[in-house]
């Protein structure tokens, strides 16, 4: 087994952050639609707790904002004429285009893509697919930045593989690590690589959702599996139960998060949950690991309390010392039945024995909670050595992103602000910086 560390790559939230309420499906985004947002506000609260599990020893890494308004998208239907024509003409016509020409979501990296790591692939290296994210318009050009960006950062072609995200159909719907989990005895150590899938494209009579859109095909699911070169021993695909999706948990990470050979997860969010247990059982016993399954059950905390919460849209680290840590936001401590769970679970001498607390407001009023924020990246020594420097997450680092943050950023933009041609310069001229500042030239196409 080789030596190797879990590197969080948290999304840096961008400078048009705002509330469009766009993912049908996702109740949080919805219920907070076109309400008025604190970019500023949302950013610091993301390099605060990027900052703090570091100092805790937690390889911390941030993963840079994507460009906004989308200028391509705009003009790729027809909108016209300079930029500030193209804003005002989609502001006056279409403007819920224009929100999604806007949209924050790329701050939600666990979207960005799909990892495995070396211990995990065919070739030794670590194979990462940028998510296609075509279940939504606002997401779904996404994959062209995280791509050129995960090609920035691991442009190592001996230890990294940078895949072309899946076709954009419908049968290959693919949301990225939202849906995948990996489990192993140690992080440098073989591992069971767990995906999670809403529907199947190609079998109508499998179950669905009835309300709201299961965005992750299983077919998505084994495209990923086989261009990473996954061992079909050590990869597991279960149906999340459609029951859930429609009260709202449009992803995995929102009812069950893993780590190490951990899975806490609530009673309802397989379709077959003994049949799920039981294949990672078996997968896990190939790599000489032994599951430790966490179940939450309904008595204890309602779906609906999780939802509300995202107990589950958590963090779940391993401690540099030993024992695991639960990474939350307030609203756990805030939600009555949450908070005498997770009292419980931390003195009940199980693997969670520990829990870190983050003022998340700003991204969970959007619908992402720790989890959606950062991508899981394991690395060996000489991999983490290998990868893009400027964007590991120290104390120097800090101290040049939050005067960055503090230049550029405003502490308000409502719906009409989007046409404002100002704020669209405003966001150019942040981005600039930020490549400098991360020693990365040319990460944007900002033409």
């Amino acid at each position: 087994m080789r030596n190797a560390r879990e590197f969080n790559f948290d999304g840096l939230v961008g400078p048009s952050h705002n509330y469009a309420g766009l993912s049908f499906g996702n109740v949080a985004s919805f219920n907070n639609v076109k309400s008025a947002s604190n970019p500023r506000q949302a950013a610091l609260q993301g390099l605060a707790k990027m900052r703090a599990l570091a100092a805790r020893g937690f390889a911390q890494a941030v993963l840079p904002p994507q460009a906004r308004p989308n200028f391509r998208l705009l003009r790729r239907i027809g909108f016209s004429g300079t930029d500030a024509d193209v804003l005002a003409q989609a502001w006056r016509e279409a403007p819920v285009i224009l929100a999604c020409a806007y949209s924050a979501s790329p701050m939600w990296t666990a979207n960005a893509a799909t990892v495995s790591p070396s211990s995990d692939t065919a070739d030794g290296r670590v194979h990462f697919t940028a998510a296609n994210l075509n279940n939504k318009l606002h997401r779904a050009e996404e994959h062209i930045q995280s791509t050129r960006t995960l090609r920035a950062l691991f442009a190592n072609p001996d230890r990294f593989v940078v895949h072309e995200p899946l076709p954009s159909t419908p049968a290959f719907g693919d949301e990225g690590a939202a849906n995948h989990t990996r489990f192993a005895s140690a992080h440098g150590a073989p591992g069971v690589e767990f995906f999670v899938y809403g529907r199947v494209e190609f079998d109508p009579s499998a179950p669905s959702p009835q309300k709201y859109p299961a965005r992750q095909t299983l077919e998505a699911s084994q495209a990923i599996a086989r261009l990473h070169g996954l061992d079909g021993a050590r990869t597991v695909f279960a149906s999340q139960n459609p029951d859930v999706i429609d009260q709202g948990v449009f992803h995995n990470d929102v009812i069950a998060v893993g780590n190490g050979n951990v899975l806490f997860y609530h009673e309802q969010a397989f379709l077959d949950e003994t049949a799920t247990l039981d294949a990672l059982r078996r997968a896990m016993a190939g790599v000489g690991a032994d599951l430790r399954a966490v179940r939450v059950d309904t008595g204890m905390v309602p779906v609906a309390d999780a939802v509300a919460s995202y107990l589950f849209n958590s963090q779940l680290l391993s401690k540099p010392d030993g024992g695991m840590a639960l990474v939350v936001p307030h609203e756990c401590r805030e939600n009555a039945a949450v908070a005498r769970y997770l009292e419980a679970l931390v003195n009940a001498g199980g693997p969670i024995d520990e829990l870190i607390e983050f003022d998340l407001r700003q991204s969970m009023r959007n619908g992402g909670g720790p989890a959606c924020l950062r991508l899981r990246v394991a690395l060996t020594d000489d991999e983490a050595a290998a990868m893009h420097q400027g964007v590991i997450m120290t104390e120097e680092l800090y101290a040049k992103l939050v005067p960055w943050v503090e230049r550029h950023y405003r502490d308000r933009v409502e719906p009409k602000d989007l046409a404002d041609p100002q704020l669209a310069i405003e966001c150019a001229s942040a981005l600039e910086e930020l490549e400098r500042l991360l020693g990365l030239p040319g990460l944007y196409d900002l033409t």
